[in-house]
Parts: structure tokens; sequence; C-alpha cells
């Protein structure tokens, strides 16, 4: 399996330590691309990106990298996220026949990041107050109800192509939620737990702990009673 690495920055982060988590995973074939910053890294193909055109115009960023991308496999990633050890092995014991994959992401005390989650707005009413919305990473049902986050996942350039970013949006006005919306009308989540990341940077929102049974037993309840043509 070959990868395109597209990491966004502003230039704010030192990233060889994430290129080097790239770099040891034995990837026979990949591409790295680095959007934004000044500096250039080795093995690494830099685009410069004008940060006053727009502020935090992550979905132009993220656009880019698919543009630029020489391998159907996507891995778009913020500056503060690195691969763990045996990343490649995961995704190749994995396999190919995915669209978007979600992995595990981490935090720094190792705890989970917003990976396999659901999304308030996407619920039940009666539901969208909740915030244990982690699902278990063995529960692939709900994904209709789910969200990938915009820091971390891997993609098909062609799903990628057929549903760009919106470059209306920019970070924090929910980006990620809403091409979650328009790309979950076609194509299903994977989740692929052979193969994590983690966060590196101190201070990132935790926001969602795991969910509990009553909130899973209601979805799946709910999957199950809604006519067909709404699912």
């Amino acid at each position: 399996m070959n990868f395109t690495f597209g990491i966004i920055t502003t230039g704010n982060s030192d990233l060889r330590r994430i290129l080097y988590t790239i770099y040891q995973q034995g990837i026979p074939e990949y591409q790295i691309i680095v959007v934004g910053g000044s500096n250039s890294y080795e093995g690494a193909q830099h685009i410069s990106f004008n940060e006053n055109e727009k502020s935090g115009w992550i979905t132009r960023k993220k656009n880019i990298i698919t543009e630029y991308a020489e391998h159907e496999n996507i891995v778009y990633m913020h500056d503060y996220i690195e691969l763990k050890k045996d990343w490649y092995q995961g995704f190749m014991d994995f396999g190919d026949n995915f669209k978007i994959c979600m992995n595990r992401i981490l935090n720094i005390d190792g705890s989970r990041f917003r990976d396999w989650t659901l999304f308030p707005a996407f619920l039940p009413e009666h539901l969208q107050h909740r915030r244990d919305l982690l699902l278990p990473y063995d529960l692939t049902k709900l994904t209709k109800y789910q969200y990938i986050s915009g820091a971390y996942w891997v993609a098909k350039k062609s799903v990628m192509c057929e549903f760009p970013l919106d470059e209306t949006l920019c970070w924090g006005f929910g980006e990620d939620v809403e091409w979650s919306h328009r790309v979950k009308s076609k194509y299903k989540f994977s989740i692929n737990t052979a193969s994590s990341v983690q966060i590196i940077k101190e201070g990132k929102d935790i926001a969602f702990s795991e969910a509990q049974p009553d909130i899973i037993k209601g979805l799946l309840v709910d999957l199950i009673e809604r006519p067909k043509e709404e699912i």
C-alpha cells in the first residue's frame, strides 16, 4: 500500500519529530506534503501558503493536499499528530478496502481523542446534550450518526475529489462536521484499530468521553425503527 501524507501547519511547529514517525514505518513508496510554514524538510514537498489571505483557512490547505497527492490513499494530519509504531503494518493487515478510514487517536496521556465518535448534531434531539460519544471500536453500525474529526483521517483521493472540503469554512466553524455530513450520505466510515496516532500538543480539548450503554442501545433501536429511505 502506498500513501500520501499531507500535513498542514502555520510554521509554529517543528515537524521533524512527526516526519521521523513516518520515515521509520518502512513504507516502500510514499509522499509527504507540507502545506504552510516556511521550513523545508528533507523528504517532504513543501507548498507555501499565504496565511493572511484568510485566517484559519485549513479547508483550502487540505484541498491543496488532495490536488498534489500522487497516491490514492491520503493521510490528512495537523502538525500535532504523529504516527505510532507499526502504523503501516496495521494498514497492511487491515487492507485497502476502505473509502474513509479512522484510526485510534490517542491523547498525550494515552486516553482516546475524538476518533471513532458520534456527533451531537447528528443524534436524535433528545440525545443531543450528551457528551459520552466515543463508540466502542467494534461497533460499526452507527456511522450515520458519526463524524470524522478534522485533526486526522485517511481517505481515498477519489473520494476527496468528489467531496472536497468547503473552502467557505475556516478553522473553528465546523468544517469537519459539514464535510462528514455530506460525505456520509454516500460513503460509510471504516475503523482500523491496528494503526494508531498520537497527539503531541498539550492542551487539546478532549471534549468527549466513552459512550454509555444506554445511548448506544437507544441509537441502535432508532436505526432499526427508522424507514430505510431515511438511513
